[in-house]
């Protein structure tokens, strides 16, 4: 088996830039391999360097020239193309005897470098692969703090070995442009900006996140202090316009969204609730919800009792209407016994009316327990809280037996607290009138939380001591059926309903 050759980039100069998995790559080879000048250093890896094992072969591919004349028979061309040949037989020997190759490259391997020139020559031989690389011009843009493009705008990407005249027709006819290979060049370089009438507009980096990085306008720079790792950026005009400051919001611009952060944690929240609270001035709401959404010490939390929902409706609209983004956070989903109708409700009197208000709905509780076990929800069913804070208990009776009657599936919310622990008990007696004592009951608390425990229990067996405000009921219909699968009990209500003969 061969070995694999990883043309593996190492960012502009800062060893910080360099991915992890070419540190990985880095580290995991069998033979490390970087061109150099004749002098024998190379960048590319003294970059790499704190990645390296110490046992590793490496292979330094020293260029017989650069910019020096030669007395090779095929003149510079000659010699360079001879050097790419035997360079790339002596990684092939390695690759052979199924050692990992990594050739590393300064910036990005695929652009301007050297490693594309083995890659010529030996990925079409050996498994090979590529690992991009930060370029230079993504590291000079940053170190000007500049942007290049916006919008619709064109990066034209030059380098300075062009004829001065191609370059200027170049840079005239395009909206931002990184020109490459200063050095010996730049004299050029620089007059074709100011033949192109875009010498103003244009910057210099030299060595960008090196040690020794400068920058300066190009029109300042001296074209014998240039060295090769430099290049010369025309941001364009769009990206390098400043916008004005934009006013402060004015009174009578906020909104209220009552949003529903689901049942439990991070994983049940909506992306359009995450954004929603994300962009928000303030938020509203009880206490223990509050604390659900992580803290931003740009936004104002306001914490409240669970018992002044209609307080707590106005304190919101109170903010909208001073100009505040205010999001009202239920649990759940807020227009299933929480804050939608409560903030809605106060809306409508007429010192609001001109107050926006939006509802972003939430996964319920009844949803999420459901799904717990299968499908106990799956055809009609009915949602009732046996709280009697807002109505009459002998009301809430009265829909028990409605939707027993009807053989509707039931979810059930509030169905205990510490001033009504008597309601879970009086509420099965009550559907035991209408449902058999086999009727499938799932109890689910704090479903999706780490307090999570689920149960499947009779009607008949069902007992109040089980259940808390934290818990929600489902009771089954009918045609509600209850399966062991694999293991575990699933609990579903069939779609399809007998019809009478």
């Amino acid at each position: 088996m061969t070995g694999t050759l990883y043309g593996v980039g190492l960012g502009p100069g800062d060893p910080e830039l360099t991915t992890i998995k070419a540190a990985r790559l880095i580290g995991a080879a069998d033979v490390i391999a970087y061109h150099s000048a004749r002098h024998g250093r190379s960048i590319a890896r003294r970059i790499a360097e704190p990645h390296l094992r110490g046992d590793q072969i490496e292979e330094a591919l020293v260029y017989p020239v650069t910019t020096e004349t030669t007395y090779h028979p095929g003149g510079y061309q000659g010699a360079i193309d001879e050097f790419y040949a035997e360079a790339a037989e002596r990684l092939a020997a390695h690759l052979d005897a199924g050692r990992d190759v990594v050739l590393l490259a300064e910036g990005d391997p695929l652009f301007y470098g050297s490693y594309m020139h083995m890659h010529k020559r030996l990925a079409h031989r050996y498994p090979t692969e590529v690992v991009p690389g930060v370029t230079s011009i993504s590291a000079a843009s940053a170190a000007l703090g500049k942007p290049l493009v916006e919008r619709d705008e064109i990066l034209t990407v030059l380098p300075g070995t062009l004829p001065r005249e191609v370059l200027a027709e170049r840079l005239a006819a395009t909206d931002s442009a990184a020109v490459m290979k200063l050095g010996r060049t730049f004299a050029g370089v620089r007059g074709a900006f100011a033949d192109a009438g875009r010498i103003d507009e244009a910057f210099y980096v030299e060595r960008a996140t090196m040690d020794g990085q400068r920058t300066g306008a190009l029109a300042d720079v001296d074209p014998d202090s240039v060295p090769y790792f430099s290049i010369a950026l025309l941001p364009g005009q769009v990206a390098a316009a400043i916008p004005e400051r934009s006013p402060a919001p004015t009174a009578g611009t906020g909104e209220v969204v009552v949003v529903g952060t689901g049942p439990a944690g991070r994983d049940w929240l909506t992306p359009q609730v995450a954004a929603a609270l994300a962009a928000a001035d303030d938020l509203v709401g009880y206490g223990p919800y509050l604390d659900r959404v992580p803290p931003n010490p740009r936004q104002r939390r306001h914490p409240s009792d669970n018992r002044v929902e209609a307080e707590r409706a106005a304190h919101a609209l109170d903010l909208a209407a001073a100009g505040r983004s205010v999001v009202v956070v239920s649990a759940g989903d807020p227009g299933v016994f929480a804050m939608a109708t409560a903030v809605l409700e106060v809306a409508s009197e007429p010192k609001y009316l001109d107050v926006p208000v939006r509802v972003l709905p939430g996964l319920t509780a009844a949803q999420a327990v459901a799904a717990s076990v299968g499908a106990p929800l799956g055809h009609d069913y009915a949602m009732i809280s046996l709280s009697d804070r807002l109505k009459p208990w002998k009301v809430v009776a009265e829909r028990l037996v409605a939707a027993a009657r009807a053989d509707l599936a039931i979810a059930i919310y509030n169905p205990r607290s510490k001033a009504r622990p008597w309601q879970v008990g009086a509420a099965r007696d009550v559907l035991l009138e209408h449902r058999s004592p086999d009727t499938p009951v799932v109890l689910g608390r704090d479903v999706g939380g780490t307090g999570e425990r689920v149960r499947v229990v009779r009607l008949a067996d069902l007992d109040p001591e089980d259940v808390d405000m934290r818990t929600l009921l489902i009771i089954g219909s009918s045609t509600t059926r209850v399966v062991q699968r694999g293991g575990r009990t699933t609990v579903f209500t069939p779609r399809h309903y007998a019809h009478p003969s």
